[in-house]
Order: structure tokens, then C-alpha cells, then sequence
């Protein structure tokens, strides 16, 4: 968050990567989901055209942060495709809000703290 503070100019990036403590790739897996819902490993990894198997590192941070979902799809051949889809922009700015004012919430009461045990 302190990055936040002293930086002249805020892309959604990133306050995105700052906020939930991402990586600058796995930012732009995030924004390329937005744009490509239902994407498969191999289709981000052809779009961000970076390796299958970082995209795939990227995507279970994404999840685990819950900033994307993953849908198992059963494929016509046999077998199975993860499909993966980013949790929607006006949820994912909500959580940027929530996070905000809870590391806010804490400055404030730190300062508050201060000095009162001396």
C-alpha cells in the first residue's frame, strides 16, 4: 500500500498488483481474462504469449487471491479443459475498496496507539 502513497500516477494495474500483492504478470493474466472469459491455459498463454506453465502459476495465484475462477469443462473427445474466468471489474474494484479501508482502519488506529503506553 505504500507504493500507493508516493507514486505521482495510479494505473488500475497497478493498484491492482498492490493491493492484492500480485505480480505485474499476473496483472495482465487478470486483464486479459476480463477481455477473453472462459479462457483455456493454452489460449492465455498464446495471448499474454508468455510460457503455459507461468500462465498457469499466474492463474492459481489469481484464484487463490479469488480474483478469477476455474470451471472444469468435459471435452467431446474425452477428457477435460480447465476454463478460467476473471471475477468481474466492479467485484474485483469493491474488494480494492474493502482492502483500502481496512489497511486504512489499521494506520489510523496504530496512530492512535502511539505514544499511549509510554
Amino acid at each position: 500500500m505504500e507504493e500507493l502513497m508516493i507514486a505521482d500516477e495510479l494505473e488500475f494495474q497497478h493498484v491492482l498488483e498492490c493491493v492484492f500483492d500480485v505480480q505485474k504478470h499476473e496483472s495482465r493474466t487478470y486483464l486479459a481474462l476480463l477481455d477473453a472469459p472462459g479462457s483455456t491455459v493454452a489460449e492465455l498463454a498464446e495471448d499474454l504469449e508468455r510460457d503455459r506453465s507461468n500462465v498457469n502459476r499466474s492463474l492459481g495465484t489469481l484464484v487463490e487471491k479469488g480474483l478469477a475462477e476455474r470451471e472444469r469443462r468435459l471435452l467431446d473427445a474425452g477428457g477435460y479443459v480447465y476454463q478460467y474466468t476473471a471475477v468481474p471489474l466492479p467485484e474485483a474494484r469493491e474488494r480494492m475498496h474493502e482492502a483500502v479501508e481496512e489497511w486504512s482502519a489499521q494506520v489510523h488506529e496504530r496512530i492512535d496507539e502511539f505514544g499511549s503506553a509510554r
